[in-house]
């Protein structure tokens, strides 16, 4: 193989091959590829700003039987410390989120064993009779994979229910690396990498618009990352053409505080800056069909997420008001609507406040700075 000629496929947008990643990610200076991923970027996102949100990370329940090694979030079924969120909690959270400038709420939360199709249209329903004008973006495919499973129903009539009810998009929580060996290692309870890619697929065909992640730095190998690449890449392709498909990609690092594979199993997260932002460009050029690249600042810290915008990212993300699940495992960083903008400046990029669907918004005139804890 040859650099040059892999960099002009990329700077072409064609498709690489998982093979033609891996030998980038071994033998191109870091330098060549935040270049040429910062050329893609200005093709892709020609004006040239840096988007962010501001929505919240509510949490449906912390009851979960999938018993992922990476999670610190959950709670077996009859813990003392369980819960289901009310619809009370839900009125509570929505107010805070208009009131700090959010529009949108990202609704997750564990496998509850007696939680099915019913219960999520049902809330989804009653969250959107309330509040009609906030975006329910919920529900990674796991939890639609369980909930199939627990109501007896297929991909597409769960996600069809849940759309009529009040999904408005689907995140790409649960993916991980979509290999099933990593997978059976790190989060067996979750559907394998073929039923995810499935249940995203369906979504896509339902015009519902999605996300994509990777969680790296754990049990896999440079040569799944990459699998995992072309597997979102060609399910991309797969999406009818007036589909928008996966609208953002966020490569993130495992937080490895306290987890079980971390004191069972001796894994720890060894991600360097540089290696982070290596992969940041490389999903750019991987990903050529997938327009937004964000960067994941609550994983990797404000320094190293400034640098992956010269990378390739385009996107900040969300300041996420709320946010339990990755911060359980040691991630400590976070914004205010403020301080997200001042660190996009800090970069030489000029800040747009979006929704999901990647459109622009105004900051609202009586928006409030939420008070955050370090």
């Amino acid at each position: 193989m040859n650099l040059e000629d892999l960099y002009k496929k990329a700077l072409n947008f064609e498709f690489l091959t998982v093979e033609e990643g891996v030998y980038l990610y071994h033998n191109a200076p870091l330098a060549d590829l935040i270049h040429i991923a910062d050329e893609c970027r200005k093709v892709q996102v020609p004006h040239g700003k840096v988007t962010w949100q501001i929505d919240r990370n509510v949490n449906t329940t912390n009851v979960c039987v999938a018993n992922c090694k990476f999670c610190n979030f959950y709670r077996i079924p009859g813990h003392a410390d369980a819960y289901i969120t009310d619809m009370e909690t839900y009125r509570k959270k929505i107010t805070e989120t208009i009131k700090y400038g959010g529009d949108q709420l990202l609704l997750q939360g564990g496998h509850h064993p007696e939680l099915g199709l019913d219960f999520y249209c049902n809330t989804f329903r009653q969250i959107k009779q309330e509040f009609p004008t906030i975006k329910l973006h919920a529900l990674g495919p796991p939890e639609i994979a369980h909930i199939c499973k627990v109501s007896k129903v297929s991909h597409h009539e769960a996600l069809k229910a849940l759309k009529e009810a009040g999904l408005d998009s689907l995140p790409g929580a649960g993916a991980e690396i979509l290999v099933d060996r990593v997978r059976r290692l790190i989060s067996k309870g979750k559907c394998g990498s073929d039923e995810w890619l499935a249940i995203m697929h369906e979504a896509h065909m339902l015009h519902l618009t999605t996300s994509a992640t990777m969680m790296f730095g754990h049990v896999e190998t440079i040569e799944e990352r990459f699998i995992h690449l072309v597997k979102i890449r060609d399910t991309q392709a797969q999406k009818p053409a007036d589909a928008k498909g996966f609208l953002a990609f966020i490569p993130w690092t495992f937080q490895d505080v306290d987890t079980l594979l971390t004191r069972i199993r001796g894994v720890h997260n060894l991600t360097t800056a540089d290696e982070y932002i290596r992969m940041i460009a490389l999903s750019r050029i991987m990903l050529p069909n997938v327009k937004n690249i964000q960067a994941s600042w609550l994983t990797v810290g404000k320094a190293t997420a400034e640098i992956c915008l010269h990378a390739g990212a385009n996107d900040f993300g969300s300041i996420m008001i709320e946010e339990n699940v990755v911060s359980a495992a040691g991630a400590p960083h976070r914004f205010t609507y403020k301080t997200i903008q001042e660190a996009i400046k800090e970069a030489g990029f000029e800040p747009q406040l979006r929704n999901q669907q990647y459109e622009w918004r105004e900051i609202p005139e009586t928006i409030q700075e939420q008070v955050i804890n370090y």
